[in-house]
């Protein structure tokens, strides 16, 4: 019998200080999340610097309690996951920091995890079933990608964003609607109450590649809505707004992701990422690979925001594939996929 694989996995991207203890890839020990989102909603978005600050004050404690919940001291690890980019580099040092001192000290072996394989690899802590080929949606506030997972650690973006991330135009529409930050769970709350057909917004299409998105010009045409009313004194609705904007996103997102899986012969489908948290969304996609006959994956929305248990179970897989890093590893904030 293979010896388990118990890893102390590092997350500090953006605002979340985080820290797991991961066995094996796929059970999760401990998943400790600090959230930073009562700081930076008054500033409307994430303050890199109040971030970095906030990552340095509590990342010793969010460790300790990680470690301390999953009833695991450091002599107990076979290894240190910590992501290294893409995100903001002031928060990212201070994560690759600690683990670089952890790793020192404890003598354990650094493997440093791209945070959107990250992102893909929650699917496995729950669907101890998924494994690869299969094709992946990455949705967030800095990332749309539609990925083909090849095999562990092997990846192809096929389509991405031209502009805004999906996660990105939802929180400029919320922002301009008055809901706030964060604007994705509040979009999705308040379109409940809409008519998901009460207005015709735009679904773009890239002609240059048929899985890119592009939803700057959606983000435009909520803009030009609002401003058209006010500019003619009639009243809007803003539940209306929110379920006709949000109803836009998920149909380019269906309509691209459904179109790969069949394009490229799969029979699994699955997403992540923050936006991946939207119940219409998730709805959407149930019956619609329901319909198609495609299997239809996706993490609970725990891990589907930034979280370390996530780091973890990829951490484990490049951990499998003989990766080290050394103590040389830095911050890379502009990271792309499949890069080292």
């Amino acid at each position: 019998m293979e010896k388990d694989v118990v890893l102390l996995a590092i997350e500090s991207s953006c605002d979340e200080t985080a820290a797991a203890v991961v066995k094996n890839g796929r059970e999760v020990l401990s998943n400790v999340i600090y959230s930073q989102i009562a700081l930076h909603t008054e500033f409307g978005g994430v303050v890199p610097e109040i971030a970095s600050r906030k990552h340095i004050e509590k990342i010793n404690q969010v460790i300790e309690q990680a470690l301390s919940a999953a009833g695991r001291s450091l002599a107990d690890l076979d290894g240190i996951a910590v992501t290294y980019g893409p995100g903001l580099v002031g928060a990212l040092l201070v994560g690759v920091s600690e683990a670089k001192a952890i790793s020192f000290a404890a003598g354990l072996p650094l493997i440093g995890v791209h945070h959107i394989e990250g992102h893909i690899c929650a699917n496995y802590i729950e669907n101890k079933d998924l494994e690869p080929p299969f094709v992946c949606l990455v949705a967030s506030g800095g990332h749309s990608h539609l990925v083909v997972v090849r095999d562990y650690g092997k990846y192809e973006i096929i389509g991405r964003t031209r502009d805004d991330a999906a996660g990105e135009a939802f929180d400029k529409v919320a922002r301009a609607i008055g809901l706030g930050y964060p604007g994705g769970p509040k979009i999705d709350k308040l379109s409940r109450e809409g008519n998901p057909d009460a207005i015709a917004f735009p679904r773009a299409k890239v002609a240059e590649n048929e899985y890119d998105f592009s939803f700057s010009g959606l983000k435009s045409a909520v803009l030009n809505y609002i401003n058209g009313c006010e500019m003619k004194g009639e009243e809007f609705s803003r539940a209306d707004i929110a379920a006709s904007f949000q109803k836009a996103v998920i149909d380019v997102l269906v309509e691209h992701s459904i179109h790969a899986v069949k394009a490229y012969g799969f029979s699994k489908f699955a997403i992540a990422g923050g936006v991946a948290s939207n119940s219409s969304l998730r709805e959407t996609f149930s019956e619609r690979c329901e319909r198609e006959g495609i299997a239809f994956y996706h993490p609970s929305p725990i891990f589907c925001t930034d979280n370390a248990a996530m780091i973890g179970a990829a951490g484990y897989y490049e951990f499998l594939r003989g990766v080290r890093s050394g103590y040389d590893l830095n911050a890379v904030p502009g990271l792309k996929l499949g890069e080292r």
